[in-house]
């Protein structure tokens, strides 16, 4: 086995997307495969050490085997749980409503018959219910190994890690970076300086990722070139693999997993995968860099805050207006209410006691970056709000999920307008990046 073939260490699962009323199950081998899938579209052969239930190791096997893999290595047998995973929104809105069956009862029988681990250079390392300790002790001193800390390790964990992590990634909607990096990046930045890695990338979702070389000090802001998106689950599993599997610099690997990712979340067949990352990848790193894209840090995101203007009454509650505040205050911005913050008239108020109630709301939407509307049964206030927001030069994001709005004046006058929220999250990072003035770290 040539050591420049990359280990990807981790557990294989199931991934089970639950029906929706417009979207059929679907079931595909996940956890380490989604990195196997990644590297394998950008023409990397690799090896994987797997954490697998005893019912999956064919299964994985072959199916690895087909799509780049040279050595399967078991290195231990799970026990107790199927390694199944339900998922409820596969394209990441709002939180994404996992469940990991019988997580609890899970345990991991070590397989001590396997093969060598220390001809291996890079390794990439998915953390889960086994022993990191015991991998990187089989792994060959001065290796430069990744580790994905997304999900399954803490703070502690890490720490026990010094000396042996080359670079660290890590997403904002990881539990680790919830517990300590929410409200601002530096303790995450000291952890890892602390266990003496090399390099950090954060991923920020629809924002982009930051590239924080923890040397020189470095911030390498890379865009995300946003789409239609079809599945997001494994789409930072595979940007982890091309990261920290591809060789020169970390900056270069960094683009080109941002390439892989965003085509990973565009489709779920391989064939189209690998034909539509090899388009990408014919495309020089500097030339990917100078396409543009969302470029808006989470930290960013609370300094431009969103006007809402939607009929958000006591008295008429509705679904999608509560949905739509729950993924934008996901994403880590600022929702400005105006109902909930300057009070609610009486239905049958008398008009002279209106006046207060308009002044307060104007003067929000004036300290607002954007609009977020929704104009449920074509709302007259939430109509009124778009167009005094237009003849103030400030974008508006229209979601109109019923599809009661299509004319001229609300579709041409938005920034962005779609019934799929999906499309108008996009519309607002995209805007709100604008707003900004581009990229930067």
């Amino acid at each position: 086995m040539p050591k420049a073939v990359p280990l990807l260490v981790g557990e294989v699962t199931i991934d089970f997307t639950m029906p929706t009323r417009t979207a059929e199950a679907k079931v595909r081998l996940g956890g380490i495969a989604h990195a196997g899938r990644g590297l394998w579209a950008a023409g990397q052969d690799y090896a994987v050490g797997a954490f697998c239930p005893g019912y999956l190791v064919e299964q994985a096997r072959d199916y690895l085997t087909q799509h780049g893999c040279k050595e399967f290595i078991l290195l231990g047998e799970i026990t107790g749980a199927p390694n199944l995973v339900a998922i409820a929104d596969v394209r990441e809105i709002g939180h994404q409503g996992y469940e990991d069956i019988l997580r609890h009862a899970r345990r991991v029988v070590p397989n001590p018959r396997h093969l060598s681990l220390d001809q291996f250079d890079p390794v990439i390392i998915f953390p889960g219910t086994y022993s990191l300790e015991g991998v990187l002790s089989e792994i060959k001193s001065g290796a430069r190994v990744t580790i994905d800390a997304a999900y399954d390790i803490d703070e502690v964990s890490l720490q026990s890690l010094s000396g042996r992590i080359d670079r660290v990634v890590i997403s904002t909607s990881s539990d680790l970076f919830a517990r300590i990096a929410t409200a601002d990046v530096t303790p995450l930045l000291d952890l890892a300086r602390d266990i003496r890695a090399r390099h950090l990338l954060l991923k920020e979702n629809r924002g982009g990722s930051r590239l924080f070389d923890l040397s020189s000090g470095h911030v390498e802001q890379i865009n995300a070139s946003l789409g239609v998106t079809i599945n997001s689950v494994g789409v930072g599993d595979a940007f982890t693999a091309v990261f920290g599997a591809l060789d020169g610099n970390a900056r270069d690997a960094a683009w080109r997993g941002m390439q892989v990712a965003t085509v990973y979340s565009q489709t779920t067949w391989p064939d189209d995968l690998k034909r539509d990352v090899g388009r990408e990848l014919r495309m020089s790193v500097d030339v990917a860099r100078g396409l543009g894209g969302a470029s808006l840090p989470w930290h960013v995101r609370p300094n431009l805050p969103i006007y809402l203007a939607a009929p958000d009454f006591s008295y008429a509650p509705h679904i999608e207006i509560d949905t739509a505040v729950a993924a934008l205050k996901y994403h880590n911005f600022r929702v400005r209410r105006p109902v909930r913050e300057n009070g609610e008239s009486k239905r049958d108020a008398p008009i002279e006691t209106l006046l207060p109630y308009y002044i307060s709301d104007v003067q929000l939407l004036r300290e607002c970056s954007a609009v977020f509307a929704i104009p449920i049964e074509r709302d007259p206030g939430t109509l009124v709000e778009v167009g005094l927001a237009i003849e103030m030069g400030k974008p508006v994001i229209t979601f109109d999920p019923r599809n009661e709005n299509r004319n001229t004046m609300v579709v041409a006058g938005s920034a962005a307008y779609s019934s799929d929220l999906d499309i108008c999250l996009n519309g607002v990072f995209e805007t709100l990046t604008k707003c900004r003035g581009g990229s930067g770290p």
